[in-house]
């Protein structure tokens, strides 16, 4: 049986929008396909450990990718990683440049009580996991908002240069009507056939 992770944004959580229309759409019209979306820490090295203990509990069925924004960045960590496919929603590229803001104060979730504080080592962390290069660029489907107030999809774009890339003017970070896009997102998957 296929699954779907879902792997959301920065401060985010399972309860995020995108992620619960994901679910729900799975649910009424793909009730065969499993729905994973873990809470992923902002700690690095702790989300890494995490991912890769899921992507190893599901394998060997047929694992699919959402990544959103920071969850972009580690969709395509994992995609690098297993060979996987994976559809980026305004990813973040180099989640580096943003941490320093983020450093050494009391953070709490969007969604939960949750509270952390991130450290100079998280942010050595996430730069030991980044992809130089893009290895497979047909395991990708970009989807960005020129709107996008939080990244500036321009990196994304170059990023993911030589992949699938649909690129909306206007809109915003959260990703305006992204509902539209779920049947072509399921058809991706489908198609997706792994290169060595």
């Amino acid at each position: 049986m296929s699954a779907i992770i879902y792997l959301h944004g920065f401060l985010s959580s399972p309860a995020s929008i995108k992620a619960q229309a994901v679910k729900a759409y799975l649910q009424t019209q793909e009730p065969a396909i499993c729905f994973h979306c873990p809470h992923l820490t902002p700690y690095p090295r702790e989300c890494q450990g995490e991912l890769e203990a899921l992507v190893e509990f599901l394998q060997p069925e047929p694992l699919w990718l959402i990544g959103s924004s920071l969850g972009g960045f580690w969709a395509t960590w994992l995609a690098e990683q297993h060979n996987l496919p994976a559809v980026l929603i305004n990813p973040a590229v180099q989640p580096w440049n943003f941490m320093p803001a983020y450093l050494g104060v009391d953070l709490k979730g969007y969604h939960t009580d949750d509270s952390y504080r991130l450290e100079p080592s998280h942010v050595d962390e996430i730069r030991a996991v980044d992809c130089p290069q893009i290895t497979r660029p047909d395991n990708y489907w970009l989807l960005v908002q020129t709107g996008d107030e939080t990244l500036d999809y321009r990196e994304a774009v170059e990023r993911y240069q030589g992949c699938r890339q649909t690129v909306e003017t206007g809109g915003g970070h959260a990703f305006e009507n992204i509902e539209q896009h779920f049947p072509a997102m399921m058809q991706f998957f489908r198609d997706f056939s792994p290169t060595e």
